[in-house]
């Protein structure tokens, strides 16, 4: 079969409503009952998306997505009954690309399935993905952020907003226009991610070069200023 899901999820009714659902679209469904079964499977099995719930026994949905993260860029889903911004953020920063929030409509679901795993498709037929300036490499392709000649670590989503401020420098992008093009979907949260994101890539950049910045442009959102500081 073409497509694979894995879905990690100890409660049995949840898991099986989207096992149906899924392999009525056409996919091959592998299940995990607790996190440390689910790391084995998105390993063993190599599915195309992953359904990832927060609340498991072993371990937590948060760790599950790190320890995936070592390894593969499979698209994540989150779903958890926590509706909370914090939560949210937490796990896009973790790498997740998506997050549900429970109880959800599995066609809203199904749709984010398709979103993120077309996303996906894109970025791997794209061109390498590299921008350099003063002091400072993206390194999309490989996820590596160099900033004055070291590497600092950084969560593939910040990595990402990064670089789509920087492919188009001083043009100015709106939060919900980031959210959007960067996150891939439509985002029903605060846009305070977008904050948080670079709030923490201000404190990886900032002073490193005047020749660059992150500024903020106030009542409308960032931009990524190339020119006089």
């Amino acid at each position: 079969m073409g497509k694979k899901a894995l879905i990690i999820e100890d409660d049995g009714n949840i898991a099986e409503l989207l096992r149906l659902y899924l392999e009525k679209d056409g996919f091959e469904v592998a299940q995990a009952g607790d996190g440390g079964q689910g790391v084995t499977l998105a390993q063993s099995f190599e599915p195309d998306v992953i359904l990832l719930d927060i609340m498991l026994p072993v371990k937590d949905g948060w760790q599950v997505c790190r320890e995936v993260r070592a390894f593969s860029k499979t698209p994540i889903i989150m779903l958890t009954a926590k509706g909370e911004t914090a939560d949210k953020v937490a796990g896009l920063e973790m790498g997740a690309d998506d997050y549900l929030t429970k109880p959800f409509e599995v066609k809203e679901l199904l749709a984010r399935v398709h979103a993120v795993m077309r996303r996906t498709a894109e970025e791997e037929g794209e061109k390498p993905k590299r921008l350099s300036f003063d002091k400072l490499i993206v390194d999309l392709d490989s996820y590596e952020l160099i900033v004055d000649g070291k590497k600092v670590d950084t969560p593939p989503k910040e990595m990402e907003l990064l670089f789509h401020l920087a492919s188009s420098p001083n043009r100015v992008y709106t939060r919900n226009q980031l959210l959007d093009e960067v996150w891939g979907f439509d985002y029903f949260g605060d846009s305070r991610t977008v904050d948080v994101h670079v709030k923490r890539l201000r404190e990886k950049l900032e002073g490193v070069s005047d020749q660059w910045r992150l500024k903020t442009v106030w009542g409308v959102g960032y931009k990524f200023e190339v020119g006089e500081a």
